[in-house]
């Protein structure tokens, strides 16, 4: 395989992964960053730990997510449970102001 024959399949890859972030991100509520992972998730627990005196780490807890991670063949996810020393983002997705009564009345 060469370099371009590489570099074209992770291209196609990426492209597959953004459409299905495209089409599963109305399915959930947040969005999680940490250093080394994107999530969307309906469920986020994020702990302060870390005794007095030494250093202070996050534990975020996910229930239900997707995970953006273009290796990984199964993308959705029951339970995650990541431990870091580094920041953590959580942001709650923006939805939409007009939508439509579930019972279809008006």
């Amino acid at each position: 395989m060469s370099a371009e024959d590489l570099e074209r399949y992770e291209t196609e890859i990426e492209l597959g992964l953004y459409r299905e972030y495209r089409d599963v991100v109305g399915l959930f509520t947040y969005v999680v960053e940490t250093e080394r992972r994107f999530y969307l998730t309906n469920d986020v627990d994020v702990q302060v730990r870390g005794a007095e005196g030494s250093d202070v780490f996050f534990e975020v807890r996910m229930s239900d997510a997707w995970v953006w991670d273009m290796y990984r063949q199964a993308r959705f996810v029951k339970n995650v449970r990541v431990l870091t020393f580094k920041d953590v983002n959580v942001e709650e997705l923006a939805t939409p102001d007009l939508q439509m009564p579930s019972d279809g009345s008006r």
